[in-house]
């Protein structure tokens, strides 16, 4: 049994191919814009995440030193600073999804230019 190496342009068919499949699969499934509630879970989960992670490293941070609530507060400021950048982060990454979404979109003409 002879094993041969495909030929380049045989890989080129493939890869045209291949590139066709992916756009029409692309085309059936388009990315819906994200619900009101799903940006809100979002935005509320990155938020709580960085509270959580804060308050528990000052409450652990409390624990190893035996000083009591001052890494808690510290780390709890710290950690609402960090929820609210990645709440900022997460909002400026789905206003470019939408703004790449409706550059895509075909253009439709409002009431208002037909006249």
């Amino acid at each position: 049994m002879s094993h041969q190496t495909p030929e380049p342009e045989d890989l080129r068919r493939l890869q045209t191919r291949l590139d066709e499949v992916r756009r029409r699969e692309a085309a059936k499934n388009p990315q819906s814009a994200p619900t009101p509630m799903g940006v809100a879970f979002r935005f509320g989960t990155e938020m709580i995440a960085g509270i959580a992670v804060g308050g528990a490293l000052g409450w652990g941070i409390d624990w190893l030193a035996g000083t009591r609530p001052v890494f808690l507060i510290v780390m709890f400021v710290l950690g609402a600073a960090a929820g609210v950048l990645n709440v900022m982060r997460a909002a400026k990454e789905m206003t470019e999804q939408a703004a790449k979404a409706a550059k895509g979109a075909p253009s439709v003409p409002d009431s208002e230019d037909e006249e």
